[in-house]
Protein backbone atom coordinates (compact mmCIF):
# COMPACT_ATOMS: atom_id res chain seq x y z
CA UNK A 1 0.00 0.00 0.00
CA UNK A 2 1.55 3.70 -0.94
CA UNK A 3 1.74 5.20 2.14
CA UNK A 4 0.78 9.03 0.04
CA UNK A 5 -2.93 7.49 -0.84
CA UNK A 6 -3.46 6.10 2.58
CA UNK A 7 -2.60 9.91 4.09
CA UNK A 8 -5.50 10.93 1.34
CA UNK A 9 -7.97 8.28 2.25
CA UNK A 10 -7.04 9.45 6.06
CA UNK A 11 -7.72 13.19 5.17
CA UNK A 12 -11.11 11.64 3.56
CA UNK A 13 -12.36 10.60 7.14
CA UNK A 14 -11.09 13.83 8.58
CA UNK A 15 -12.09 16.38 6.46
CA UNK A 16 -15.23 14.23 4.65
CA UNK A 17 -15.24 14.69 1.20
CA UNK A 18 -13.56 14.40 -1.98
CA UNK A 19 -13.11 18.28 -2.92
CA UNK A 20 -11.33 19.23 0.74
CA UNK A 21 -9.41 16.82 0.46
CA UNK A 22 -8.05 17.82 -2.85
CA UNK A 23 -8.11 20.90 -1.91
CA UNK A 24 -5.94 20.13 1.48
CA UNK A 25 -3.29 18.07 -0.76
CA UNK A 26 -3.56 20.88 -3.88
CA UNK A 27 -4.62 18.57 -6.28
CA UNK A 28 -7.88 18.26 -8.37
CA UNK A 29 -10.56 16.16 -6.99
CA UNK A 30 -10.78 13.66 -10.21
CA UNK A 31 -6.89 13.11 -9.34
CA UNK A 32 -7.78 12.44 -5.32
CA UNK A 33 -10.61 9.83 -6.66
CA UNK A 34 -8.17 8.41 -9.16
CA UNK A 35 -5.52 7.54 -6.09
CA UNK A 36 -8.15 6.87 -4.04
CA UNK A 37 -9.48 3.85 -6.97
CA UNK A 38 -5.87 2.61 -6.91
CA UNK A 39 -5.87 1.92 -3.32
CA UNK A 40 -9.47 -0.22 -3.96
CA UNK A 41 -7.31 -2.03 -6.40
CA UNK A 42 -4.22 -2.22 -3.81
CA UNK A 43 -6.24 -3.66 -1.07
CA UNK A 44 -8.33 -5.72 -3.46
CA UNK A 45 -11.25 -4.17 -0.65
CA UNK A 46 -14.04 -1.90 -1.56
CA UNK A 47 -12.94 1.18 0.90
CA UNK A 48 -15.61 3.69 -1.26
CA UNK A 49 -19.40 3.82 -2.45
CA UNK A 50 -21.58 6.47 -3.61
CA UNK A 51 -24.58 8.13 -1.96
CA UNK A 52 -25.91 10.56 -4.70
CA UNK A 53 -23.31 12.98 -5.64
CA UNK A 54 -21.16 11.90 -2.52
CA UNK A 55 -18.59 9.43 -1.52
CA UNK A 56 -17.94 7.82 1.70
CA UNK A 57 -16.25 5.33 3.28
CA UNK A 58 -17.17 2.23 3.69
CA UNK A 59 -16.68 -0.21 6.76
CA UNK A 60 -13.44 -1.51 5.55
CA UNK A 61 -12.53 2.33 4.47
CA UNK A 62 -13.31 3.18 7.72
CA UNK A 63 -10.83 0.57 9.17
CA UNK A 64 -8.24 1.48 6.86
CA UNK A 65 -8.34 4.87 7.55
CA UNK A 66 -8.07 5.24 11.15
CA UNK A 67 -5.55 2.43 11.15
CA UNK A 68 -3.61 4.24 8.45
CA UNK A 69 -3.27 7.19 11.14
CA UNK A 70 -0.61 4.98 13.35
CA UNK A 71 0.89 3.55 10.11
CA UNK A 72 1.71 6.82 8.82
CA UNK A 73 3.14 7.68 12.15
CA UNK A 74 5.23 4.97 12.63
CA UNK A 75 6.65 5.15 9.02
CA UNK A 76 7.66 8.57 10.12
CA UNK A 77 9.25 7.41 13.37
CA UNK A 78 11.15 4.58 11.50
CA UNK A 79 12.07 7.43 9.12
CA UNK A 80 13.71 10.02 11.89
CA UNK A 81 15.25 6.92 13.89
CA UNK A 82 17.36 6.04 10.60
CA UNK A 83 18.82 9.51 9.99
CA UNK A 84 19.26 10.20 13.26
CA UNK A 85 20.70 6.46 14.07
CA UNK A 86 18.54 6.95 17.47
CA UNK A 87 20.78 8.87 19.07
CA UNK A 88 19.33 12.34 18.73
CA UNK A 89 15.74 14.07 17.88
CA UNK A 90 15.58 13.73 14.15
CA UNK A 91 13.63 14.38 10.86
CA UNK A 92 10.32 16.63 10.22
CA UNK A 93 8.11 17.71 13.08
CA UNK A 94 5.70 19.45 11.55
CA UNK A 95 3.57 22.29 14.62
CA UNK A 96 0.61 23.78 14.08
CA UNK A 97 -0.17 27.03 16.44
CA UNK A 98 -2.96 29.71 16.39
CA UNK A 99 -1.62 33.10 15.75
CA UNK A 100 -1.05 34.60 18.82
CA UNK A 101 1.28 31.41 19.74
CA UNK A 102 3.62 31.33 16.77
CA UNK A 103 5.79 34.46 18.04
CA UNK A 104 5.20 34.01 22.02
CA UNK A 105 5.41 30.24 22.27
CA UNK A 106 6.26 28.46 18.74
CA UNK A 107 9.18 30.77 17.70
CA UNK A 108 10.86 30.63 20.53
CA UNK A 109 11.03 27.09 20.93
CA UNK A 110 11.89 26.28 16.97
CA UNK A 111 15.05 28.54 17.77
CA UNK A 112 16.14 26.75 20.88
CA UNK A 113 15.51 23.76 19.11
CA UNK A 114 17.38 24.46 15.91
CA UNK A 115 20.27 25.15 18.38
CA UNK A 116 19.98 22.03 20.46
CA UNK A 117 19.14 19.45 17.34
CA UNK A 118 20.47 20.35 13.91
CA UNK A 119 19.13 17.27 12.42
CA UNK A 120 15.69 18.44 13.57
CA UNK A 121 13.78 20.15 11.12
CA UNK A 122 10.43 21.68 12.66
CA UNK A 123 8.24 23.02 9.89
CA UNK A 124 5.63 26.06 11.46
CA UNK A 125 1.90 26.02 10.40
CA UNK A 126 -0.23 28.85 11.81
CA UNK A 127 -3.66 26.88 12.37
CA UNK A 128 -6.65 28.43 14.77
CA UNK A 129 -7.92 25.77 16.74
CA UNK A 130 -11.00 25.17 14.03
CA UNK A 131 -8.20 24.02 11.42
CA UNK A 132 -5.67 22.53 13.65
CA UNK A 133 -7.61 20.06 15.26
CA UNK A 134 -8.43 18.42 11.74
CA UNK A 135 -5.45 18.71 10.81
CA UNK A 136 -3.83 16.69 13.52
CA UNK A 137 -6.04 14.03 13.22
CA UNK A 138 -5.66 13.92 9.38
CA UNK A 139 -1.88 13.53 10.02
CA UNK A 140 -0.89 16.94 8.37
CA UNK A 141 0.36 18.29 11.74
CA UNK A 142 2.54 16.18 14.11
CA UNK A 143 2.23 18.79 17.41
CA UNK A 144 -0.46 21.66 17.65
CA UNK A 145 -0.83 24.44 20.33
CA UNK A 146 -4.26 24.87 20.77
CA UNK A 147 -7.41 25.31 23.14
CA UNK A 148 -9.15 22.94 25.63
CA UNK A 149 -12.01 25.71 25.59
CA UNK A 150 -12.85 25.68 22.05
CA UNK A 151 -16.20 23.52 22.41
CA UNK A 152 -17.20 22.93 18.32
CA UNK A 153 -14.42 21.12 18.03
CA UNK A 154 -13.78 18.65 21.12
CA UNK A 155 -10.40 17.42 22.04
CA UNK A 156 -11.03 13.36 22.40
CA UNK A 157 -9.29 10.40 23.77
CA UNK A 158 -7.50 9.94 20.34
CA UNK A 159 -5.66 12.27 21.33
CA UNK A 160 -2.95 13.09 24.21
CA UNK A 161 -2.86 16.64 26.13
CA UNK A 162 0.35 18.91 27.39
CA UNK A 163 -1.00 21.32 29.37
CA UNK A 164 1.18 24.12 28.90
CA UNK A 165 -0.45 27.80 30.21
CA UNK A 166 -3.59 29.54 30.82
CA UNK A 167 -4.09 33.03 29.39
CA UNK A 168 -6.80 35.46 30.30
CA UNK A 169 -9.41 37.00 28.04
CA UNK A 170 -9.17 41.10 28.26
CA UNK A 171 -11.34 43.62 27.16
CA UNK A 172 -9.09 45.88 24.97
CA UNK A 173 -10.07 50.11 23.93
CA UNK A 174 -8.61 52.71 22.84
CA UNK A 175 -6.15 54.81 25.32
CA UNK A 176 -7.60 57.06 27.29
CA UNK A 177 -11.58 55.88 26.50
CA UNK A 178 -13.24 57.95 29.27
CA UNK A 179 -16.09 54.90 29.38
CA UNK A 180 -12.49 52.69 30.56
CA UNK A 181 -12.70 53.45 33.91
CA UNK A 182 -10.70 51.38 36.37
CA UNK A 183 -11.42 48.40 37.79
CA UNK A 184 -12.31 44.74 36.01
CA UNK A 185 -14.78 45.66 33.27
CA UNK A 186 -18.63 45.17 33.39
CA UNK A 187 -19.14 44.64 29.73
CA UNK A 188 -23.21 45.91 30.19
CA UNK A 189 -21.25 48.93 29.96
CA UNK A 190 -19.97 48.90 26.37
CA UNK A 191 -23.03 47.64 24.92
CA UNK A 192 -23.27 50.82 22.60
CA UNK A 193 -19.37 50.55 21.51
CA UNK A 194 -18.70 49.14 18.12
CA UNK A 195 -16.80 46.04 18.35
CA UNK A 196 -14.02 43.83 16.19
CA UNK A 197 -14.44 40.72 15.95
CA UNK A 198 -12.40 37.67 14.71
CA UNK A 199 -13.81 35.53 11.46
CA UNK A 200 -17.57 34.03 12.08
CA UNK A 201 -17.78 30.63 13.84
CA UNK A 202 -13.63 31.15 14.85
CA UNK A 203 -12.62 30.72 18.71
CA UNK A 204 -12.46 33.90 19.37
CA UNK A 205 -15.55 35.07 17.86
CA UNK A 206 -17.81 32.99 19.04
CA UNK A 207 -16.43 32.95 22.76
CA UNK A 208 -16.71 37.21 22.49
CA UNK A 209 -19.97 36.86 20.68
CA UNK A 210 -21.39 34.58 24.21
CA UNK A 211 -19.64 36.97 26.72
CA UNK A 212 -21.88 39.85 25.02
CA UNK A 213 -25.31 37.90 25.11
CA UNK A 214 -23.99 36.63 28.47
CA UNK A 215 -24.18 40.44 29.46
CA UNK A 216 -27.58 41.09 28.32
CA UNK A 217 -26.64 42.31 24.52
CA UNK A 218 -26.25 42.04 21.35
CA UNK A 219 -22.80 43.39 19.87
CA UNK A 220 -22.64 45.61 16.96
CA UNK A 221 -19.91 44.63 15.12
CA UNK A 222 -18.44 46.99 12.88
CA UNK A 223 -15.32 44.80 11.39
CA UNK A 224 -13.95 41.50 11.57
CA UNK A 225 -10.37 40.25 11.05
CA UNK A 226 -8.64 36.98 11.21
CA UNK A 227 -5.46 38.65 12.16
CA UNK A 228 -5.04 40.05 15.70
CA UNK A 229 -2.56 42.77 14.93
CA UNK A 230 -5.12 44.71 12.30
CA UNK A 231 -7.50 44.14 15.61
CA UNK A 232 -5.28 46.12 17.39
CA UNK A 233 -4.66 48.94 14.89
CA UNK A 234 -8.68 49.09 14.54
CA UNK A 235 -8.97 49.52 18.39
CA UNK A 236 -6.15 51.89 18.82
CA UNK A 237 -7.30 54.37 16.14
CA UNK A 238 -10.57 54.45 18.11
CA UNK A 239 -13.23 53.08 15.37
CA UNK A 240 -13.49 50.23 17.83
CA UNK A 241 -13.27 48.26 20.76
CA UNK A 242 -12.14 44.39 21.02
CA UNK A 243 -12.03 41.11 23.45
CA UNK A 244 -8.41 39.72 22.96
CA UNK A 245 -6.60 37.14 24.67
CA UNK A 246 -3.10 38.66 26.57
CA UNK A 247 -1.09 36.55 24.21
CA UNK A 248 -2.60 38.27 21.47
CA UNK A 249 -2.08 42.40 22.96
CA UNK A 250 1.27 43.54 21.85
CA UNK A 251 1.53 46.83 24.05
CA UNK A 252 5.28 47.86 23.07
CA UNK A 253 3.59 47.84 19.51
CA UNK A 254 0.34 49.33 19.91
CA UNK A 255 -1.60 52.28 22.15
CA UNK A 256 -4.00 50.23 23.47
CA UNK A 257 -5.43 49.81 27.07
CA UNK A 258 -6.54 46.88 28.43
CA UNK A 259 -9.02 45.72 31.33
CA UNK A 260 -9.99 42.37 33.45
CA UNK A 261 -13.58 40.95 33.23
CA UNK A 262 -15.48 41.64 36.28
CA UNK A 263 -16.02 37.81 35.16
CA UNK A 264 -12.78 36.29 34.41
CA UNK A 265 -12.17 34.46 31.67
CA UNK A 266 -9.76 32.38 30.41
CA UNK A 267 -8.35 29.53 28.01
CA UNK A 268 -6.32 27.11 28.77
CA UNK A 269 -3.50 26.77 25.91
CA UNK A 270 -2.73 23.32 25.34
CA UNK A 271 -0.04 21.16 23.13
CA UNK A 272 -1.50 18.36 21.58
CA UNK A 273 -0.33 14.73 19.59
CA UNK A 274 -2.38 11.41 18.77
CA UNK A 275 -2.40 9.16 20.84
CA UNK A 276 -0.92 5.33 19.90
CA UNK A 277 2.23 4.24 19.63
CA UNK A 278 5.17 6.48 21.93
CA UNK A 279 5.87 9.39 20.07
CA UNK A 280 8.96 9.69 18.07
CA UNK A 281 12.23 11.40 19.72
CA UNK A 282 11.81 14.31 17.61
CA UNK A 283 8.12 14.41 18.81
CA UNK A 284 9.20 14.65 22.51
CA UNK A 285 12.19 16.86 22.14
CA UNK A 286 9.75 19.97 20.68
CA UNK A 287 7.34 19.33 23.76
CA UNK A 288 9.47 19.50 26.04
CA UNK A 289 10.91 22.58 24.90
CA UNK A 290 7.25 23.95 24.41
CA UNK A 291 6.31 23.18 28.30
CA UNK A 292 10.01 24.13 29.42
CA UNK A 293 9.23 27.64 27.77
CA UNK A 294 9.76 30.15 31.23
CA UNK A 295 9.11 33.34 29.52
CA UNK A 296 5.44 33.42 28.97
CA UNK A 297 4.12 37.21 29.25
CA UNK A 298 0.65 37.67 31.20
CA UNK A 299 0.40 33.49 31.83
CA UNK A 300 -0.52 31.21 34.91
CA UNK A 301 1.03 28.00 34.92
CA UNK A 302 -0.77 25.50 35.53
Amino acid sequence: MNPWRLRLLSQLDTLGTVRAVAQAASMSPSSVSQQLAVLETETRTQLLERTGRRVRLTSAGLILARRARAILDHMDSVEAELRGFGEEPAGLVRLGAFQSAIHTMAVPAVTRLANEYPHLEVELLQLEPHESMPALRGGDADIIITTTDFDELPLGPDLDLVPLATDPILLVVPPGQSAAGRGPADLAAYADEPWAFDMPQSYMANLALRLCRQARFEPRVVCRFSNSMMTLQHVEAGLSIALLPGLAVDRHRYRVATRELATPVTRTITAAIRRGSPPRAAVRAVLNVLRGNPDLPLLGRE
